[in-house]
């Protein structure tokens, strides 16, 4: 059965710097009309770093959840950006820590009910210390927290972020 749905008008309702809303018109497979609330997102990159058996983590007051959360440096992609270079961008921008040799883990769809954001998630190894220099708009700090502290982070519901559980359980998955 071919599940394919037609779009027929795409109808924006804001387009904004980060993001863009949609409710298009489309066609459900039996030919019924519906309508499709999209976010559109040019999609991110985020990067695990481990070092001396201590994963690099950074820590950021998030508006929409209204707390701070525990990441893995991440960053949203430039429009025609390469994912892996906004990996590495973030990693040394976010965290200091430049590194050539990242290795693609992931393409993660973090909600594919409603948006077309794709985030890319990458392992760096072999990192030198540089200096950290974040965005203007970014409040945060970058701290190495020890695999077994992780451990216990992951099994007390610590940390939340989608794309940093993902690249943390692939890890332990790997690494028993």
């Amino acid at each position: 059965m071919d599940f394919t749905e037609k779009t027929v008008n795409k109808n924006y309702l804001y387009q904004g710097k980060i993001l863009s809303l949609r409710c298009d018109d489309a066609l459900l497979p039996n030919g019924q009309p519906c309508k499709r609330e999209i976010i559109e997102h040019s999609g991110g990159a985020c990067v695990l770093y481990i070092e001396n058996d201590c994963v690099l983590f950074v820590k950021q007051y998030r508006y929409a959840y209204g707390e701070t959360v525990y990441e893995i440096p991440a960053g949203k992609l430039e429009k025609g950006e390469d994912p892996k270079c906004a990996a590495a961008r973030e990693l040394l921008e976010e965290a200091g820590v430049k590194s050539s040799a990242l290795r693609l883990l992931y393409i993660m769809y973090p909600t594919p009910g409603y948006t077309n954001e794709k985030i890319y998630i990458y392992q760096a190894e072999n990192g030198e210390k540089a200096q950290a220099c974040p965005d203007q708009d970014e409040f945060l700090s970058a701290e190495f927290i020890p695999l077994s502290k992780v451990k216990k982070m992951l099994e007390n519901g610590e940390i939340k972020d989608g794309k940093t559980l993902v690249a943390l359980l692939h890890y332990f998955s790997q690494n028993p």
